[in-house]
């Protein structure tokens, strides 16, 4: 029988894997084009057929394979269609994980403060920080210093004043009590082992008539506890998933209201989907 890995296990194995994925395009030469380069970025919807679960249980969603292509850089695009990103450098694309874009961007107004969990290379962020404007501030917490340091590379580049990316666990958030206006997130919740904990962090930090909206992946039905004891299957966005019940009951025992869920179910993904989810903070 397999053995149910800690919570700091598996901690340390989802850093270590996206900061070897990381690291590669932290020191590459800045001219080499995305098209190019070698990279474990995969950003793709439940509408493409690529982006399942195989036989075996494998991972081929959200967090991806290990090397960019044109079908990749096909589905970056398609998840983030309509948004505007022509003006964000290879080093933020090519390390978009996702299962969804939160549409919390599209809804943000100027003058709002913005967290992103788990900000990754920043591509939500930049997003955010144009809806915010000026007077509106950003912020993204990230537990892998390698993606703490891209990140920063890539606000240079990009020249945005109004974001910061911090150091930290989203368990346990460097960001003051009832100080942001909306949560965002892609894709990571699942990959922490408390999640209770991220949602009592994110209502802790949210206030009074702010929300919570997230892009994450849940499981439809059971997943076998072969996958929920592998550790490459937690860092490719399924070990970790919880039943959206389960998620959903986790954000509600944290104090959130009026929580709403829509799910896609992803082709032959045996009961993995991605779900868009929003919560309020009275």
């Amino acid at each position: 029988m397999a053995t149910t890995p800690t919570g700091d296990e598996i901690r340390q194995s989802v850093a270590a894997a996206y900061a070897s994925r990381v690291r590669p395009v932290l020191e590459r030469p800045d001219t080499i084009p995305l098209t190019l380069i070698g990279s474990s970025a995969s950003c793709c919807g439940p509408d493409d057929e690529s982006c399942a679960v195989d036989a075996e249980g494998n991972a081929t969603s959200c967090c991806g394979d290990t090397v960019i292509d044109e079908t990749q850089i096909t589905n970056i695009a398609k998840l983030y269609a309509g948004a505007d990103t022509a003006d964000l450098p290879a080093s933020v694309m090519d390390v978009a994980f996702g299962c969804g874009n939160p549409t919390a961007i599209a809804a943000l107004q100027p003058g709002e403060t913005v967290l992103d969990l788990g900000s990754g290379g920043g591509i939500d962020c930049f997003l955010a920080a144009k809806m915010v404007g000026p007077e509106g501030r950003v912020y993204g917490v990230d537990m892998t210093p390698e993606m703490i340091a891209l990140s920063r590379k890539n606000t240079e580049k990009v020249g945005a004043t109004n974001v910061e990316f911090r150091l930290g666990e989203i368990e346990h958030l460097p960001i003051d009590s009832a100080s942001v206006d909306v949560i965002i997130s892609n894709c990571v919740i699942n990959l922490s082992p408390d999640k209770a904990q991220v949602f009592r962090e994110a209502f802790r930090v949210l206030r009074p008539g702010g929300r919570l909206q997230v892009s994450d992946m849940v499981w439809t039905k059971s997943a076998p506890d072969e996958v929920k004891n592998d550790m490459e299957k937690w860092a490719g966005c399924i070990a970790g998933a919880l039943l959206e019940s389960d998620y959903l009951g986790k954000i509600a025992a944290a104090g959130f209201h009026d929580i709403t869920s829509v799910t896609s179910e992803y082709p032959d993904g045996r009961g993995i989907a991605s779900a868009a989810i929003v919560a309020f903070k009275r």
